[in-house]
């Protein structure tokens, strides 16, 4: 219901500051812009999920090298329309990311591992693009009193977000999955699935463990390329202003860029951050010189970004869940079912069709005789 309220409200805010500037002139801004404008505005963004799906393949092991880059590709992007499309934020996709790897014959905890260190090494890399964003942003637009007390807010923000991530990966290496175990029995909650998983949430423990102590240039590597790829969000920057005929500028882009990942990464729990991320767009190129009229155009035309790479993700998605569904036909019935991961071990086997988020399976799970 919340979530309900706040895609209101967005919706609401966009709304106003569409009318407030005018659609009229926001229409004669875009009209300029032709069919080749437009793909060549999405090339950037081509280029930060290829570069950020091979950020994700280095941290594979042995198992996942031998997947083609381009389906490692398909299923980032699957996951990812998952992550932007439902009510589990920015981690939802992740569990089906694994899913779709198991597919492929990687066991459930290289899978799992892979998953868990890409997050964390793109969330390394985008602190450290916001605070170079940050840093650009003060050199460019100088240190009046305003702007002081937002960049001491902005760096205050950004501090807390790089705290949590040291404090993320610490735990990582210290054991996620047994501190989250020993956690909830100090508090008197014992979850009894993740009780009767114990050992098999310990092997992912030390699969992790392993990754961080004899994978650490696969570590660095992965973050390096997601940086690349944050990198890309300022090139779009760059040719979108560009195309809306305002003062180009490849530093101002990079901070622009920085600062609206920032903006979209602060009100995540908004639906699509729709109204946030384009009233602070908005706000962001007013304070670089540019107009409302292009604030908002630019702000609009990022939208159409993400709404192509959604229909691009959905039909990843619809792609992948045709094939295994193709392969389950295919195959003979063995009368043997994979064990799961939500569901109970003494759930009965149900035959699915497709991708099923239920049929995910632990690091460990045997396979077991239908009742």
């Amino acid at each position: 219901m919340l979530r309900l309220s706040l895609l209101f409200v967005g919706l609401l805010t966009l709304g106003l500051i569409v009318w407030h500037i005018g659609p009229g002139n926001i229409y004669d801004a875009a009209a300029q812009l032709g069919p080749v404008a437009l793909l060549v505005m999405l090339i950037p963004s081509v280029i930060m999920y290829a570069v950020e799906a091979y950020g994700w393949k280095v941290t594979l092991g042995p198992s996942g090298k031998d997947i083609p880059f381009w389906r490692v590709l398909a299923i980032r992007t699957a996951g990812e329309v998952v992550n932007m499309t439902t009510p589990a934020g920015y981690v939802g996709g992740e569990p089906l990311k694994a899913y779709l790897l198991r597919k492929h014959h990687v066991p459930m905890e290289e899978a799992f591992t892979s998953v868990i260190i890409a997050k964390t090494t793109m969330t390394i890399a985008e602190v450290l693009f916001i605070l170079l964003g940050i840093a650009l942003s003060v050199w460019l637009l100088g240190g009046n009193d305003s702007s002081g007390q937002t960049v001491a807010a902005a760096l205050l923000s950004v501090g807390l977000l790089a705290l949590g991530t040291a404090a993320f990966v610490f735990v990582q290496r210290q054991g996620l999955c047994t501190w989250l175990l020993e956690f909830l029995r100090k508090i008197g909650l014992k979850i009894a699935y993740l009780e009767a998983r114990e050992e098999r949430l310990r092997s992912l423990d030390r699969a992790i463990l392993e990754f961080y102590r004899h994978k650490r240039p696969a570590f660095c590597a992965s973050t390096g390329l997601f940086f690349l790829g944050w990198m890309a969000e300022a090139l779009e920057v760059y040719v979108i202003l560009y195309y809306l005929g305002g003062p180009t500028m490849a530093l101002s882009a990079i901070s622009i860029g920085a600062l609206s990942v920032f903006i979209k990464g602060g009100t995540f729990f908004i639906p699509g951050s729709l109204g946030a991320q384009d009233g602070g767009n908005l706000l962001l190129l007013k304070a670089f010189g540019y107009s409302d009229v292009t604030g908002i155009t630019f702000a609009l035309l990022r939208r159409f970004r993400e709404l192509v790479w959604i229909g691009v993700g959905l039909l990843c998605l619809a792609m992948l869940g045709r094939r295994d569904t193709a392969r389950e036909n295919r195959a003979p019935d063995s009368g043997m079912v994979p064990d799961t991961f939500f569901l109970p071990r003494v759930a009965p086997a149900v035959p699915r069709a497709g991708l099923d988020l239920n049929r995910i399976a632990l690091p460990g799970d045997d396979w077991k005789e239908r009742d």
